[in-house]
């Protein structure tokens, strides 16, 4: 069974390296903006995730 933080991080994988490759075009800065992307959408969806856990179903 796929948990949440797996689809979440597999989601932010692909969408960082889009944006990555899209937005730069050294491919040192490539990776340095896609780790930073990766890092800031795993970071925002705990965040999230953790600020709505006491919200009611």
């Amino acid at each position: 069974m796929t948990d949440h933080f797996l689809l979440l991080a597999l989601f932010a994988f692909f969408v960082s390296l889009v944006f990555c490759v899209l937005l730069r075009d050294e491919p040192r800065a490539q990776v340095q903006l896609g780790l930073r992307m990766f890092g800031g959408f795993l970071a925002a969806g705990l965040v999230l995730g953790w600020l709505m856990y006491p919200l009611p179903l």
